[in-house]
């Protein structure tokens, strides 16, 4: 079965940087199509009913472009799940984009040897594993409050 996002996503795909945004500070994670990749990857493989179904707060909310404290703490615990179903998929799994699955990785099959499966695929531009800048984002996102903003840089 072919999923496709039920809405449109607020990251274009093309290769503008984007980031998350919390208050004054900025995470760079790379190209949006990078990023989209990663939401791809999770919504073709892990979610069965289609497009956020199983992961609404990331992928409805986060993946719009906002996330607000409120939902902090289901972002986490949807992050902690995927992270985990995510470490089962070898990296030839990976879906560049779930509306073109031929669509490929610009690098292709040549990846570093560290990447031993799709949890530890997805690396940002300043080398830091994206999950880790997810999760330390929104984590600061349910202590300290505000919104946490995917921001084109």
């Amino acid at each position: 079965m072919v999923q496709t996002m039920k809405q449109t996503p607020l990251v274009k795909h093309n290769n503008m940087a984007v980031g998350l945004k919390l208050g004054n500070i900025t995470d760079e994670v790379g190209g949006q199509d990078f990023f989209h990749a990663f939401f791809s990857t999770i919504s073709y493989r892990l979610e069965v009913s289609g497009w956020g179904s199983r992961f609404p707060y990331l992928l409805k909310h986060l993946y719009q472009g906002k996330l607000i404290q409120e939902y902090a703490k289901q972002a986490l615990d949807e992050l902690d799940i995927i992270a985990a179903e995510l470490k089962r998929l070898p990296p030839e799994k990976v879906v560049w984009d779930i509306e073109n699955l031929d669509a490929a990785a610009p690098w292709g099959n040549k990846i570093s040897s560290d990447i031993t499966d799709l949890s530890n695929y997805f690396v940002t531009s300043a080398g830091r594993d994206l999950i880790s800048v997810m999760r330390e984002c929104i984590e600061e996102l349910r202590d300290t409050g505000g919104m946490l903003e995917v921001v084109v840089l």
